[in-house]
């Protein structure tokens, strides 16, 4: 395939060393706020910036590519993505996290919450840590891992910090020196402790799994998540 890369930093460039060794080619690699013409590639790979996501996605699907997207921080234009992709019969993929591990994490994630909603003793927190350049906090992991326990307890809400409601889960962002990403989820009562917890030791897992969706989606239609690449 040819592949687009938007958003040329740490990520991109991983993305484009697995890409080229799974025999893909790179045709554009685009830095942020640079005009391009994306109808040189059968696919583009967004990890850009929360400021120019959208408008690279935009133009991807008004431009008939398939647009795989791992960008955070821009999900207020979410649904708008979403209605253009469908108005446009396009394909779009965006995850908070690509890595084939993590979307493992997030369905443990969310059958542990279902077996912890009957038991109110338990408290629920989560810690997530990254690297100083990441310029959202708390994560789109976070965030999505948060949903998944909302939606399948009796949780109602997240916020960034401290919560000392128990239907609320407090999220706590940490930004640490060369730190991929690590992600915890924390049950507290006064007996005893359940803790869930991944840990990247590289960006090479989310890069992975960003080159795998794209290789899934070039040749389809609409708008679809990590589930359905890994048929979870």
């Amino acid at each position: 395939m040819k592949i687009a890369l938007l958003g040329y930093g740490r990520m991109g460039k991983t993305i484009e060393q697995i890409a080229l060794k799974r025999g893909h080619t790179i045709v554009l690699k685009i830095e942020d706020g640079t005009d391009y013409d994306i109808k040189k590639a059968d696919v583009a790979i967004d990890f850009s910036i929360p400021t120019a996501a959208f408008k690279n996605i935009t133009t991807c699907l008004n431009n008939q590519v398939p647009v795989v997207s791992g960008t955070t921080g821009w999900l207020d234009d979410y649904e708008k993505a979403v209605t253009l992709c469908k108005q446009q019969n396009g394909a779009f993929i965006y995850g908070s996290n690509f890595s084939l591990g993590v979307n493992i994490f997030f369905e443990l994630n969310k059958q542990l919450s279902k077996m912890m909603k009957s038991l109110d003793q338990y408290k629920v927190s989560m810690e997530e840590i990254h690297h100083l350049q990441k310029l959202d906090e708390p994560s789109g992991t976070a965030i999505t891992l948060a949903e998944g326990i909302i939606e399948n307890s009796s949780k109602e809400n997240w916020i960034l910090g401290t919560s000392d409601k128990k239907e609320v889960i407090g999220i706590t962002a940490l930004r640490e020196p060369d730190v991929p990403g690590t992600h915890s989820i924390f049950y507290e009562s006064e007996v005893d402790n359940i803790t869930l917890k991944h840990t990247a030791h590289s960006r090479q897992g989310f890069a992975l799994g960003a080159v795998i969706a794209a290789e899934w989606l070039h040749d389809k239609k609409g708008v679809f998540t990590m589930k359905d690449v890994l048929g979870i």
